[in-house]
């Protein structure tokens, strides 16, 4: 057996290990279009799947997302110093819109999220959107299943109000979303049901006093008309000295102890491979599967053991008997490995 084809076994192994060192090789792979990283790929989520670990992965994935401009990445440096503060590992996969020049990240977040570089307890890697502006990168699925292994913080960052609120609530235990003063975004969404309820809401800037007192007031009473009452609505400055930034570390640990973890884990998996088919196949084995809801129907009637590489191969086997040949499906439209 080559050195290639053990790679993605190898570097379960040290996830499972807690060797954080590993974080870079990780996203180099599920990044990677080169022959057989898919194949790799599979072999590292099998090897960080809940069968190989012996239950969930430990860490608390939190999904952070809001408008851009908001102040998220500021806010995340306050956050992730908090957490380092608490004593715990952190990872943060900062999903970009995609330069159409480079193809690459266009906002780099990486260098915008203040972090101690020599801290090796401290892994951060920005990753470009793709064609969908504010969703997640192909490879941001695959790589917080991954490190959720090693670390004891995943953070997910995506820029846009939207369509990325769905998709990063598809992968985090808690979904963040952070808003300025005044801008309304939030609340018109909230009250077009337009957005699932987040599980914290954050109004940055509060520093600004009035004007951020009255936004989490209008927050509230939205929540309290829509019968969400308990969700968190916490006001926050990065300005120093920071305010609320503990408040909400809290409140996203208070989220985190009060979730039926292994739910809302299986519920990933089903949509990481779901994600995954769609990524390959097309809206033609979408519809060999009869839509997504049908889809969704059948995922959850599935073992809930099993990982998201065999869910994929599933789905595929579903889609060929029902709509003939997967070259009837539709031809792959890019790898599915992420």
């Amino acid at each position: 057996m080559t050195q290639a084809s053990t790679e993605g076994r190898e570097l379960g192994a040290r996830l499972r290990e807690r060797d954080l060192t590993a974080a870079p090789a990780v996203l180099n792979l599920v990044e990677s279009r080169t022959p057989g990283a898919r194949e790799q790929t599979a072999q590292l989520l099998a090897a960080v799947s809940p069968a190989a670990l012996g239950g969930e992965a430990g860490a608390h994935v939190v999904g952070l997302t809001g408008p851009p401009g908001v102040g998220k990445s500021s806010l995340l440096s306050r956050l992730v110093a908090g957490w380092r503060s608490r004593g715990q590992t952190v990872a943060v996969l900062a999903v970009d819109p995609t330069s159409r020049r480079s193809g690459g990240a266009l906002l780099g977040d990486r260098a915008r999220i203040e972090a101690d570089p020599s801290d090796p307890s401290v892994f951060i890697r920005s990753s470009a959107a793709g064609e969908r502006m504010g969703g997640l990168a192909p490879a941001t699925r695959a790589a917080a299943s991954a490190l959720a292994a090693a670390f004891e913080v995943v953070v997910i960052e995506t820029v846009g109000v939207g369509q990325s609120e769905t998709e990063v609530a598809d992968v985090a235990d808690t979904v963040t979303v952070v808003v300025q003063p005044a801008s309304g975004d939030v609340l018109q969404f909230l009250k077009a049901g337009i957005m699932e309820i987040p599980d914290v809401l954050v109004v940055t800037k509060a520093d600004l006093g009035r004007v951020a007192t009255r936004a989490v007031a209008d927050l509230h009473a939205a929540l309290r008309s829509l019968g969400s009452a308990q969700t968190p609505v916490i006001a926050v400055s990065s300005v120093a000295p920071p305010v609320g930034v503990e408040e909400l570390l809290d409140a996203l640990q208070a989220h985190r102890q009060a979730l039926d973890l292994p739910a809302r884990r299986l519920r990933a998996r089903r949509m990481h491979a779901l994600a995954d088919f769609i990524a390959e196949h097309g809206e033609r084995g979408l519809r060999a599967l009869r839509g997504r809801r049908e889809a969704e129907r059948w995922l959850s009637e599935l073992d809930p053991g099993l990982d998201v590489p065999t869910l994929e191969r599933e789905l595929a086997q579903r889609a060929a008997a029902g709509g003939g040949s997967m070259e009837q499906v539709g031809e792959p439209v890019g790898p599915g490995g992420g």
